[in-house]
């Protein structure tokens, strides 16, 4: 869970320097000018929370991952014995919080959720007593169901991986092989699974191919790594 949560950052941190690249140049060269519309306006407000019951030491605490038009924001929490659980996070600053079945109770085992998309519907994974990862849907009433991708390893760190849900409630992420190697899928609201891999992605430990959201339409977007662990980004259309 650690490594997922790591990459998370890492590619938060990329995000926002390019964000701020981009509103440099749309202040200063029109890139985003949209008709009169001014890009100063009112100071952009920030809030800051804390899920129920995640711990306040070292390590610990609250993860928010994704956020859908109604403003509703899916994340995870490590407890004070660093367990990890799933939250739901309203408007109005109330918490559903949740745990996957047959998610495990130890150091850095628990559930992670990761997507939600405009109707509520979440997506994430959970590590098992075992810290082997699986993936999770969780409907809009709150029933979870889980499943795995097949030739996902069952070994501590593989498994299976969920990135992002879009709005028809597909699915795209990334399962890792008995052999450490990452592989995309995507799995359709109805069950339909397609697995794939971006051509150069590497074949040893840690390589492989990585997606990462997955839009309305169901373009893919992600990264692969070759080889020398080189990454590239790459789209896989509809």
């Amino acid at each position: 869970m650690r490594t997922k949560i790591l990459r998370n950052i890492f590619i938060s941190v990329g995000v926002s320097f390019a964000l701020g690249q981009l509103l440099s140049a749309g202040t200063n060269e029109g890139a985003l000018n949209f008709g009169n519309m001014p890009l100063a306006g009112h100071p952009p407000t920030i809030t800051t929370f804390d899920a129920p019951g995640a711990g306040t030491g070292s390590g610990q605490g609250t993860l928010a991952f994704c956020i859908n038009p109604r403003g509703t924001i899916a994340g995870g929490y490590i407890d004070a014995s660093n367990v990890f659980h799933g939250f739901v996070r309203g408007t109005n600053d109330t918490f559903i919080t949740f745990s996957a079945p047959g998610a495990g109770t130890g150091f850095h085992e628990g559930t992670e959720a990761v997507g939600i998309n405009p109707m509520g519907a979440v997506a994430g994974l959970y590590a098992d007593d075992g810290a082997v990862f699986h993936g999770f849907v969780r409907a809009t009433d709150g029933a979870i169901s889980t499943f795995d991708v097949p030739g996902a390893g069952t070994g501590p760190g593989q498994g299976t991986s969920p990135a992002n849900i879009n709005a028809p409630g597909a699915i795209t992420g990334e399962y890792i092989d008995s052999s450490g190697v990452f592989h995309g899928f995507a799995l359709a609201k109805h069950g339909a699974l397609t697995t794939f891999d971006v051509p150069g992605a590497g074949t040893g430990p840690g390589q492989g191919t990585n997606p990462f959201c997955n839009n309305p339409v169901g373009a893919i977007t992600g990264w692969y790594v070759d080889s020398d662990n080189v990454f590239h980004g790459f789209l896989r259309s509809p």
